[in-house]
């Protein structure tokens, strides 16, 4: 009988250390996955979403966009400038995002400007893609303008549109660079621009040759047709930049500007003195500064 009992009272102790060893194992690991994000043997509770991957440093920089990007008139009268390019440029007083951030030399080797002067949004997947071969750390994206700025607001890009090719040049870009971080300007406040360069009777003149016709054609008639233009024209833009924001805060690489580049109170000063429509040098000095800062930033903009 002692023999019996003594047997069942180990086998109860050994049931127990037993018992006490696989809870503590429990416990173990569901605290290590915490740790990941995720609890083992809790499927029903979804994982937490990891935050954004930001390196506040790229070593390469390649720039996709319009004529802003290409520095289009901020030279020489109806010519591309990308020496001046806020995004890739070398010029000295520019002082470029990939200056800043590579250096004069690192400028010159390791930045790639794929912009093209007239591009719309629907030519951004392809040169997404030519971007992507580059294999950049970073990729900068100004588009937006051409879309609103057209012949008549009527021929304005759809926003469903804009949002469609948009979504395909960030899947273009993932296709073949799918580390590259990408940081996307706002479009200009086109209606600021018409308000600025409206002072300068130059300026007006050469805005009669076609310039952004939707927005700056017939710069001084304020009546109520001309004001509901310009209103739709600004309608649009804003809607183009809630697009881009949305997009973007999909791509955990993905960083906006925040409407930075919108909010700018572009004067004459930072204006073409070719057009009074797009930056010229100092206007693209201050793309730059605000590029650089929002890509530096330990947090993405508000």
């Amino acid at each position: 009988m002692q023999d019996r009992s003594a047997r069942r009272r180990s086998r109860t102790a050994a049931a127990v250390l037993a018992a006490v060893s696989l809870l503590g194992t429990a416990v173990l690991t569901g605290c290590d996955s915490g740790r990941e994000g995720t609890t083992k043997g809790a499927a029903a509770q979804p994982s937490a979403r990891p935050g954004p991957v930001w390196d506040r440093e790229p070593g390469s920089v390649a720039a996709v966009g319009d004529s802003i990007t290409r520095g289009f008139d901020a030279c020489s009268v109806l010519a591309d400038c990308p020496e001046v390019s806020w995004a890739t440029g070398t010029d000295s007083e520019v002082r470029s995002l990939a200056v800043r951030l590579l250096g004069a030399s690192g400028a010159s080797t390791r930045s790639w400007n794929h912009a093209q002067t007239g591009a719309r949004i629907a030519q951004l997947p392809e040169q997404m893609a030519a971007a992507a071969k580059e294999k950049p750390d970073l990729v900068t994206v100004m588009i937006g303008a051409n879309d609103a700025c057209r012949d008549s607001a009527r021929y304005m890009t759809p926003v469903a549109d804009f949002r469609s090719s948009f979504e395909a040049s960030m899947r273009q870009l993932r296709a073949g660079a799918p580390k590259a971080q990408v940081y996307v300007s706002s479009v200009p406040d086109l209606k600021r621009l018409w308000s600025t360069g409206r002072g300068n009777a130059l300026g007006k003149q050469i805005w009669k040759l076609g310039i952004c016709r939707s927005m700056l054609g017939d710069a001084d008639d304020m009546g109520a047709p001309a004001t509901a233009r310009r209103a739709s024209v600004q309608d649009r833009v804003v809607a183009y930049n809630k697009v881009l924001r949305e997009v973007c805060a999909k791509d955990l690489r993905c960083r906006y500007d925040g409407g930075a580049v919108f909010d700018f109170p572009f004067t004459g000063k930072q204006l073409s003195q070719w057009d009074w429509f797009h930056p010229g040098r100092d206007g693209q000095a201050r793309l730059a500064e605000i590029a650089y800062r929002n890509v530096t930033a330990a947090r993405p903009p508000a």
